[in-house]
């Protein structure tokens, strides 16, 4: 059966084959657009926002050392409060045991005293007199029993005084325990908060691939070439508005006292010890913990916590800091380090890492003091 179609011009044929190149040629250029893309996208672009890029890891893992150190030093706060009313609670159940002591000493006496009274109180003194014997034996027994009825009122009179005095005693004892008891529990929120946190930033390192750490290791470098390079430029602008006297942060006429060598010279025997959170030495340290051991090597008693200890001795302004001094960093003055001079500290950096020498630049700096 003959068909009934028409052929196909020429020019039809050739617009369809334009048509067609073009097609391929859209479809070629969206496919090398969609590979270009893949290739460019981050980490965090091709797994669908399920791994974080780099740079939001080390913030994320930066804030979480920081929350963490900031419940170390609630930690090491709750802990030294605990550890103190612990000694008190000792020291006052020893005297409540004392105290019961004498108090029994004293009911033993007014029993005897009440015995007596009840093997002589049934007969009146004049049925005594007219039956006994010796009238004169009679006086005396009496005389003596004047005595005693004075004693027995001095008696009656210690045994409440001292009775008072041990209830009272008992129950600030019952005080301090249940004092003591919430703040060792605090103690183990704090414990707790700062496990979770450390846990966290664990967690989300464990997750880096090994390209992903060594770009994490150079921001940090990068970070600390930074920090160096601002303290330089720092003591040289000092040095140079002392008239090269060095008059600065750095040595010369403002070379250590004894006291901040004594901690200088302790600071360094300590480098490369673990920090460990809560620790006081002498095998590892917290931040705190380390800046107290440095400061008692010089004869000086520092509270346990970056709180407290800001507010030993006199504050110093940045450009006049000397060896020894303790240095705080934060808005939150949750770190301290002992300035080194030029420009840096020896601190316990955080968990993972050793004592070490960091620019005083590395962290926002909150203020220094000189203990006294």
């Amino acid at each position: 059966m003959p068909s009934h179609r028409k052929p196909r011009t020429r020019a039809a044929s050739s617009t369809a084959a334009k048509r067609g190149a073009i097609s391929v040629t859209t479809a070629a250029l969206a496919s090398v657009s969609l590979l270009s893309q893949s290739a460019d996208a981050s980490p965090a672009d091709r797994g669908g926002g399920s791994t974080p890029r780099i740079e939001e890891v080390k913030k994320k893992v930066d804030r979480l050392y920081r929350q963490a150190e900031t419940s170390t030093q609630k930690y090491d706060a709750a802990k030294e409060r605990s550890e103190a009313q612990r000694h008190k609670v000792d020291r006052m159940l020893d005297q409540v045991a004392r105290r019961t002591a004498k108090l029994n000493d004293a009911r033993r006496l007014l029993g005897s005293f009440a015995a007596a009274q009840y093997r002589t109180g049934g007969i009146s003194q004049t049925a005594t007199l007219l039956l006994t014997k010796d009238p004169q034996t009679f006086f005396s027994q009496t005389h003596q029993l004047d005595r005693m009825t004075g004693r027995q009122q001095h008696a009656v009179r210690d045994f409440e005084h001292r009775k008072k005095a041990a209830d009272e005693q008992r129950a600030e004892a019952a005080r301090q325990l249940r004092s003591l008891s919430s703040s060792q529990q605090k103690l183990r929120k704090e414990k707790k908060t700062v496990q979770a946190k450390l846990s966290e930033a664990r967690r989300l390192l464990s997750k880096l691939t090994a390209e992903e750490k060594a770009r994490l290791a150079a921001i940090e470098r990068k970070k600390r070439a930074e920090a160096r390079r601002k303290a330089a430029e720092r003591e040289r602008r000092q040095h140079q508005h002392d008239g090269g006297t060095g008059t600065g942060s750095g040595t010369g006429s403002n070379s250590p006292s004894a006291k901040g060598a004594k901690v200088i010279a302790f600071a360094k025997r300590q480098l490369g010890k673990p920090y460990v959170w809560g620790a006081t030495g002498p095998n590892s340290y917290d931040c705190s913990g380390l800046t107290q051991d440095a400061w008692k090597a010089a004869g000086v008693s520092l509270p346990r916590t970056t709180w407290d200890q800001v507010k030993v001795g006199t504050k110093v302004p940045k450009s006049q800091m000397r060896p020894g001094d303790l240095v705080f960093f934060y808005s939150d003055i949750s770190h301290v380090g002992i300035y080194a001079g030029n420009g840096k500290i020896i601190h316990a950096p955080k968990p993972g890492s050793t004592i070490t020498y960091e620019s005083v630049d590395y962290m926002p700096f909150h203020s220094a003091v000189r203990p006294g």
